[in-house]
């Protein structure tokens, strides 16, 4: 629901442009909203929705997501959620309002969205259905350790170390593990076990699980026609050039669905015309050591001699 009180929103009077006002709206209101404030939807999705191209849509999401700072969005599991929902829409509980709530977090995979949502939330009832749906690793993080707070144990803060490393280790595992889990069920599995294990193979950073997750996204928040093979070719070009950074990639791609370049054909014609082109002389054509002789020219060896 989008209340009147919308328009009177320092945000939107003061800092949006009437393009940010349109996209709000249909963030807002679009059919994949939920009761949470949190919903699944693709770039593409919106994309069609608005009759806008990819490109801009990348542009809008990211002026959301940095300028702004309303909305969050997990190009893994194409989750978004909505700063403010809470704020403006979950004022009323009672059971029916509550079931439809839980129902609906259930279905969230990227739990720090709830946190986030759970920030402009009010109504108490309401914050603690959310609370209760938070990471646990976000709980324990408000946890300290009593036990450990004897100054006679010297060795306290090595020992909080090592756990803190190992709940790490422990979380980068489960993280690798997710992640091979959700890949295994989507539809194009195999186009992401070929980028993942080229990523892996080449030193882009194997533990690196966001970088991956971002990549990936490329798979269908993309222009191109040959999303694959177009990722592994910007990957290829990173290595070539020694730059195994996730940045390097994505501004390759962004210049390729710049220049409207859809293939890997079109790269390959595209750089080929760029080459600077070099001018071969004729075989048959010498570089005299003097001056050049005018073509045409006849030279008379004996002229100004007496006969």
């Amino acid at each position: 629901m989008v209340r009147t009180e919308f328009w009177k929103s320092p945000i939107v009077l003061e800092e949006m442009t009437p393009e940010d006002k349109y996209f709000y709206l249909y963030l807002l209101t679009n059919p994949q909203t939920t009761q949470i404030g949190i919903y699944r939807i693709t770039k593409k999705q919106m994309a069609f929705d608005l009759g806008y191209s990819i490109e801009s849509v990348h542009s809008l999401m990211e002026r959301f997501e940095k300028h702004h700072r309303l909305i969050r969005y997990n190009p893994e599991t194409r989750e978004l959620a909505i700063k403010n929902w809470g704020k403006e829409n979950l004022h009323k509980g009672g059971k029916p309002v509550m079931d439809c709530i839980a129902s609906e977090l259930k279905e969230v995979e990227d739990l720090t969205l709830v946190q986030y949502v759970l920030e402009s939330i009010h109504k108490e009832e309401i914050r603690s259905l959310y609370e209760s749906f938070c990471s646990e690793d976000e709980i324990d993080s408000s946890i300290t350790d009593d036990d450990e707070s004897d100054d006679t144990f010297p060795c306290r803060d090595t020992i909080r170390g090592q756990k803190e490393k190992q709940k790490e280790n422990e979380k980068e595992k489960q993280q690798q593990k997710a992640l091979r889990s959700k890949i295994e069920n989507l539809p194009n599995t195999d186009d992401v076990k070929e980028i993942i294990e080229f990523w892996d193979a080449n030193g882009f950073g194997f533990s690196n699980v966001n970088a991956k997750q971002q990549l990936l996204a490329w798979l269908d928040d993309s222009s191109f026609l040959q999303p694959k093979e177009m990722i592994l070719k910007a990957m290829n070009i990173a290595c070539a050039n020694n730059k195994r950074r996730l940045n390097y990639i994505i501004g390759i791609l962004k210049n390729w669905e710049n220049e409207s370049l859809l293939t890997v054909e079109e790269v390959d014609s595209y750089e080929e015309k760029q080459k600077p082109v070099v001018k071969n002389r004729p075989a048959n054509e010498s570089n005299p050591a003097g001056r050049a002789i005018p073509r045409g020219f006849e030279l008379d060896l004996t002229a100004g001699e007496k006969g």
